[in-house]
């Protein structure tokens, strides 16, 4: 069950709301390992670890990341042990999304009642939630290579970069790769993102616990009104659909209408910049989330 990773992942130029902008699609890198967990998780798919037998983590039922660590530790012949919060009736009964895919790869998930499996073993590989941890950097480095190349080839002389984030992990990361490779004689394009999990202090905290240096750290943009990760949202389900028939592009339900709800409060950051969107995959979780907005807000239609 090897996977052949899509390397370097296309940009396209879209229009939306009277704007150009560019798009790096990293959701098209792979299935199972769409966008950031193509990024996050490279260093575990290029490494071996003859040693290791096990890898166990944990997060949401629906993490993008506990599936794609699945198919990580499927294709490594590894046992993966998954561990959450809670499990909802309903998501037991109708298996779908990442829940779904991720047990059909061989995942034992437990309901934690007591700290997670031991991080120590020797054959046991421990993975943060998220993919929130320093071997992060080795594959959010190409991804910034990535970029670097893109743009002296378009000849671009400041950019400035835009994603959501939920651990903050590929934002930090891309950064401080840009930074360090950089040449001194260009401009160092400037990262900008927005907390969908918490909020901005948490994701500040995150940005703390990877990289003490704060000038490696990205620019955070927020919201006025607090926003409650995974609650449905009517503006983040108008522009979603909004963005797939104007683009023609599908984006991610959780992660992308926020971050595009906050960049376009922010119109000093793209109007007179070039602005790169990256798209970080997790489409396989609009499985779940898409019948539940239809669900809440059965007016809204993508007409």
């Amino acid at each position: 069950m090897m996977t052949d990773l899509q390397f370097p992942s296309p940009i396209e130029t879209i229009r939306f709301q009277n704007h150009t902008f560019f798009l790096k699609r990293d959701d098209l890198i792979d299935t199972n390992f769409s966008g950031n967990k193509a990024r996050k998780f490279h260093y575990y798919l290029k490494n071996d670890f003859p040693h290791i037998k096990k890898i166990v983590s944990y997060g949401s039922a629906q993490s993008n990341a506990m599936y794609s660590l699945s198919v990580l530790a499927k294709m490594k012949g590894w046992r993966f042990e998954y561990y959450v919060d809670h499990i909802a009736d309903y998501l037991k009964e109708n298996p779908h999304g990442n829940y779904r895919a991720a047990i059909e790869n061989g995942m034992d998930i437990r309901v934690r009642s007591e700290e997670v499996g031991s991080r120590s073993e020797e054959e046991v590989l421990f993975i943060e939630e998220g993919g929130c941890q320093k071997e992060a950097e080795y594959g959010i480095k190409i991804l910034a290579q990535e970029i670097l190349e893109w743009k002296k080839e378009q000849q671009i002389e400041k950019l400035n970069i835009f994603l959501p984030s939920g651990t903050g992990t590929t934002a930090l990361y891309l950064q401080k790769s840009l930074s360090l490779l950089s040449p001194v004689s260009c401009l160092l394009p400037k990262v900008y993102t927005t907390s969908c999990v918490g909020d901005t202090a948490y994701l500040k905290k995150q940005f703390c616990m990877l990289e003490t240096d704060e000038n490696y750290h990205p620019t955070i943009l927020s919201l006025e009104k607090k926003h409650h990760f995974g609650k449905l949202y009517r503006e983040n389900y108008e522009i979603w659909l909004k963005l797939h028939r104007v683009t023609g592009v599908v984006f991610d339900l959780l992660y992308d209408p926020l971050g595009w709800r906050t960049l376009l409060a922010y119109p000093q950051v793209y109007e007179e910049t070039p602005l790169l969107y990256i798209h970080q995959g997790g489409i396989l979780g609009n499985e779940s989330m898409l019948p539940r907005y239809q669900r809440k807000y059965p007016s809204i239609t993508s007409e």
